[in-house]
């Protein structure tokens, strides 16, 4: 399983996300279809464009509870006070992206931020 998290800002465009997922992939030789989905926090659940993106990539997008971010939290990369402060968790689409990979799952590398996207990659412990 590989996972998109996503964090953002609020207001983005479906297409500031998708870029995002595009960007943060390419480093990796991956493409959105080797997604199995995108995740973000369940406060995000409004931002409409995290939704469209998840539609135009025919993927689901996993909503994740904070408690769950949280326990992910000692193997996230990248240390955000935004973050810290807004979601409790050092970096929401690191975390996102972890608890919803799976138990065993890592990062491939930090976050990659594309403006007001951040993107970070998670694969559960099976995969290269």
């Amino acid at each position: 399983m590989i996972v998109a998290g996503i964090g953002c800002r609020k207001g983005v465009s479906c297409g500031q996300v998708v870029a995002a997922v595009e960007s943060a992939l390419e480093p990796y030789g991956l493409s959105p279809d080797s997604l199995s989905g995108l995740a973000t926090a369940r406060m995000k659940s409004e931002e409409k464009a995290i939704i469209e993106a998840g539609n135009a990539l025919r993927l689901p997008v996993f909503l994740v509870d904070g408690p769950a971010m949280q326990m992910v939290s000692l193997r996230s990369l990248t240390r955000s006070t935004a973050s810290l402060s807004a979601a409790g968790t050092p970096s929401v689409s690191e975390t996102a992206a972890l608890a919803a990979a799976g138990q065993k799952s890592r990062l491939l590398g930090p976050r990659s931020v594309h403006g007001p996207v951040t993107c970070a990659i998670a694969v559960n412990g099976e995969e290269p």
